[in-house]
């Protein structure tokens, strides 16, 4: 229903942009502002298309921790498609708008007596999109798998090195916390299956091998096929094992060799299933 409202929404604006060349020879000043007001409006009932109307229903059920994990791959995939058609379609109808909202801003002028040649260039319809995310090329911290040249948000790596600096002296509790806060302020991070993992680690030194076991699995689940990926199984499969869920251990033991056959994580894993006497 969303997206039939957002289609709906976006066939309004297109409608209120689009005027006919014979009337415009004919507008008036009162008209042209009227077509301002229109369009504000429509603009309005877009953005008001960004906030939430009840509960998700997302589709991640499975009767395993890697079937739920590959339904929840499969959803993301769903709605990342169905994101990138919204996107399309809201950047189709601002580059409509602001043609349009130039070709009103010129007219008005003219019909208030005004110098046409000193109009600006027409702002974009709903502001710059690129200022709301400052980020700066530079290294990722070494050591963690990510490529270099990646784009940090600023304070990024700092914030990542003082959660590592808490987990490597010791201060576990800390680093778990520290590295929840680094996910929650730079969501989609580069750094941010590295930082599940070392939060779960230190989950794990704690005593908590439920909140560890969550933070290895969401740790998979950000880059299911990076370099941290073999351990965040792996970790994840003895975290099953030792909350006693054998069975499941075991599934997702096997899965680190059949997935990464020739990562050193797979000696372990097996050593591990052998520890826990699976079949």
């Amino acid at each position: 229903m969303r997206v039939l409202r957002v289609g709906f929404t976006v066939a309004l604006l297109s409608s209120a942009l689009a005027t006919g060349t014979a009337a415009q020879d004919q507008q008036t000043l009162a008209d042209i502002r009227q077509e301002l007001t229109v369009l504000y409006v429509e603009v309005q009932k877009l953005k008001r298309e960004l906030s939430t109307t009840g509960g998700p229903s997302v589709n991640v059920t499975g009767d395993s921790v890697l079937e739920r994990v590959a339904a929840m791959e499969s959803e993301l995939q769903r709605l990342t498609a169905k994101s990138e058609q919204l996107e399309n379609r809201v950047n189709r109808v601002v580059t409509d708008g602001t043609n349009r909202i130039g070709d009103l801003e010129f007219r008005l002028v003219e019909l208030e007596g005004g110098d046409v040649s000193k109009l600006g260039e027409t702002t974009t319809l709903g502001g710059d999109a690129g200022t709301s995310a400052p980020a700066v090329a530079t290294p990722p911290p070494a050591g963690t798998g990510v490529t270099p040249g990646s784009e940090l948000a600023v304070g990024e790596e700092a914030d990542y090195q003082a959660a590592t600096q808490a987990l490597e002296s010791g201060d576990n509790a800390r680093a778990a916390e520290l590295f929840a806060q680094f996910n929650q302020s730079y969501p989609g991070s580069p750094l941010a299956a590295r930082a599940e993992l070392n939060r779960g680690r230190a989950l794990a030194a704690t005593g908590d091998m439920r909140e560890a076991a969550r933070a290895f699995l969401a740790s998979f689940s950000a880059d299911g096929t990076g370099p941290d990926a073999p351990v965040a199984l792996y970790e994840l499969g003895a975290a099953l094992g030792t909350l006693g869920q054998t069975s499941q251990a075991c599934l997702t033991l096997a899965e680190v060799g059949v997935r990464f056959p020739s990562s050193g994580m797979v000696s372990s894993a097996q050593q591990e299933m052998a520890a826990l006497g699976c079949s």
